[in-house]
């Protein structure tokens, strides 16, 4: 069979051999057995119900060992044969481009070079799931193949519910992820009702399909990087950043740093994805001896190298080894999957990567207990380096909220709302006042046509583009469009692509307005193929998450979702080609809602309508937000918006004198 016939196939009507388990293949950790006996059985039905009774007695015990084995069912038997990759738009079998658009973003996140655990179909963070299991992708893709622009595919956490009549102007995919009733969004629930088979968590660009590799994280880190030393008066040359984390987003940590221009460390516990990272050129070397690292770090800062190193063992044994041996760390931070500290997303000090993984199915109670104690050790020797000046911030995976709950010593002397812990979110202190509350958030495309060259005209575009809007910018943004005219200059010398011809960068509505009408225009003249726009949900609008997206918001309304809803809501009859909205990300299960859009451009002026209705209501529903908060950038940049767009009308704050509250 043909891919295309394989696609429009959907789940096939004779039962394909049974696969091997692949060890070569980075695979999710084995989850804890946490169903009764009666939800197990209920487990087999629901997994039963997408084939033909006639093939129940042969899958029903090859499912019962799979979840007694994995703790999921995953149907590995269904795994398709064909390459996973983001093919050309025009290979795939699709009544409308559109459809086939969707249809090269899932299979870009289930990709073997993007995806973390390709074949648990995880894409990132440990648990970030494009779908549960193989028979829900085999039968979305049909869908999608057999889609016109008169219908929407409706998505109840990775699975295909149907095909259901719409028009040409909604959505082709409304995707819903891990929305969960608020009672029943504990870390247990997730594990248990994700075991069952109905729901799932989509991360952010997991569930949405707009994950581009570790690019999509790399501008953003890069940008914080920066900012954080110009936070410190320091330039990034020959000064240290330490982290940890290499799989799936966190990867683009070393990658940022060479670009910013320090001397990166980055922990890494599990050593495939630390030799994948060293392969693909993310890290420039791996070293497995603390005494060596503390040599090269030191050789390094004596002559002001950039460069990215990752050591293969646990961060807390770094951290403590370079306050032994006075090593100066001049940024901190950490980016473990601590949104899922008892699956995988964060492992204990003193133990193998093996035995963690062993421990957390067996014992998961001890093995909660050693993440706790090892979470107290990092915060110990975390607050030792800043009592030396380290300048460390929590970057957005929970780290500080996950060792609040162990016991660590990680909280402020004097708590403010809003300002619990002893160090500030990287969006409290650098990315939000600097960035979302201007509008400032990360765009990204996708070259349809699978071309290296005409990623290469986009960022010529998008390049000329900045630059001319700089030219008229006011004093307060320059700053932005200068790092990311640098970003766009460099991003074809820093090799950023891992699967789909991507490209990331910071822009406001004005920016990703201009710039997608740019490309709309040069498709329509035929010098490049159709694009698909889309951004990460960490940005202005997206997400409502009180520990990071939202983190500067001090009104008392952090812990409230209404503008993630209100964002997908107003992209979906906007003109977004498909919308997302999601329960957890890279802070958690229930402790985030947000949402995500993709919108294919084709060069017609129904793509032009659609780009500048939606790209603008899409932004200025954050800063609305963040300006009602009354956050003073956020303020200056709703004012401007409106300024610009005559319709646009947004309730300003009302400031009062603090003297006021001196005789209350």
């Amino acid at each position: 069979m043909t891919f295309q016939e394989h696609i429009l196939q959907g789940i096939p009507n004779s039962l394909p051999e049974s696969k091997p388990y692949d060890s070569d293949i980075n695979h999710a950790p084995k989850r804890k057995n946490i169903l009764s006996d009666e939800e197990k059985i209920l487990a087999l039905r629901n997994a039963l119900r997408y084939f033909d009774p006639k093939h129940h007695e042969t899958l029903l015990p090859e499912f019962k060992n799979e979840l007694e084995t994995y703790g999921r069912i995953y149907m590995y038997r269904l795994r398709p044969d064909y390459k996973m990759y983001a093919r050309p738009m025009d290979e795939y079998p699709a009544k409308t481009k559109q459809a086939a658009a969707i249809m090269l973003m899932i299979q870009n996140n289930l990709d073997y070079a993007v995806a973390q655990h390709p074949h648990e179909l995880i894409t990132y963070g440990g648990n970030g799931g494009v779908f549960s299991n193989w028979a829900q992708y085999l039968l979305t893709m049909k869908y999608l193949a057999e889609m016109t622009e008169e219908q929407t595919l409706v998505m109840y956490s990775g699975h295909p519910m149907g095909l259901f009549p719409s028009h040409k102007d909604a959505p082709r995919v409304v995707a819903t992820n891990g929305m969960m009733i608020p009672n029943y969004s504990k870390p247990d629930d997730w594990e248990k009702y994700n075991a069952l088979g109905v729901t799932q968590y989509g991360q952010m660009t997991a569930g949405s399909y707009m994950y581009i590799g570790p690019q999509g994280i790399v501008h953003g880190t890069t940008i914080t990087v920066l900012n954080g030393f110009r936070k410190i008066k320091k330039s990034p040359k020959g000064n240290l950043f330490v982290t940890s984390g290499l799989g799936g987003m966190s990867g683009a940590q070393p990658k940022a740093g060479n670009i910013a221009g320090c001397i990166t460390v980055c922990a890494e516990v599990n050593p495939k994805i630390t030799q994948v990272r060293l392969d693909q050129g993310w890290i420039d070397e791996k070293i497995t001896d603390l005494d060596q690292l503390v040599s090269r770090v030191e050789q390094a800062k004596q002559y002001k190298e950039t460069i990215s190193i990752a050591y293969l063992g646990n961060v807390v044994d770094v951290w403590e080894k370079f306050d032994e041996a006075n090593i100066t760390i001049d940024l901190g931070s950490d980016q473990t999957s601590l949104h899922n500290p008892w699956a995988g997303g964060y492992y204990p000090v003193g133990l193998s990567f093996e035995e963690s993984n062993i421990l957390m199915a067996n014992n998961p109670n001890l093995f909660k207990e050693k993440v706790q104690e090892t979470l107290r050790r990092h915060a110990k020797a975390i607050n030792k380096h800043t009592a030396k000046g380290t300048y460390f911030f929590d970057y957005g995976n929970a780290f500080l909220l996950e060792a609040s709950r162990a016991g660590a010593d990680v909280m402020a002397k004097k708590t403010t709302h809003g300002r619990e812990f002893k160090y500030p979110s990287y969006v409290q202190d650098i990315m939000g006042p600097m960035c979302f509350d201007y509008g400032f958030g990360p765009f990204r495309w996708v070259c349809a046509s699978g071309k290296p060259e005409d990623l290469a005209k986009t960022d010529a575009i998008a390049c000329q583009v900045l630059e001319e809007i700089k030219r008229n910018s006011p004093e307060e943004i320059q700053q932005q469009m200068a790092d990311n005219i640098q970003w766009i200059k460099g991003a074809q010398e820093n090799k950023l692509v891992v699967g789909s011809q991507a490209r990331i960068l910071y822009a406001d509505a004005e920016g990703r307005m201009k710039i997608a009408k740019a490309f709309n225009n040069a498709i329509a003249k035929g010098e490049i193929g159709q694009i698909i726009l889309g951004r990460d949900h960490h940005d202005v609008s997206g997400t409502d998450s009180p520990y990071r997206e939202t983190s500067n918001i001090y009104d008392g309304s952090r812990y409230t979702a209404d503008m993630a809803i209100q964002n997908v809501i107003g992209d979906s009859f906007r003109g977004a080609t498909w919308v997302s909205i999601h329960n957890g990300g890279g802070v958690g299960w229930g402790e985030v809602i947000n949402g995500g859009f993709g919108m294919v451009l084709d060069g017609s002026n129904d793509a032009e309508r659609r780009l500048k209705s939606m790209l603008f209501w899409d932004v200025n529903n954050g800063i609305s937000r963040r300006s009602w908060a009354r956050n003073d950038e956020a303020i200056f940049a709703i004012k401007r918006a409106m300024k610009a767009e005559p319709n646009l009308k947004v309730t300003l704050p009302n400031l009062v004198n603090d003297k006021l509250f001196n005789a209350i």
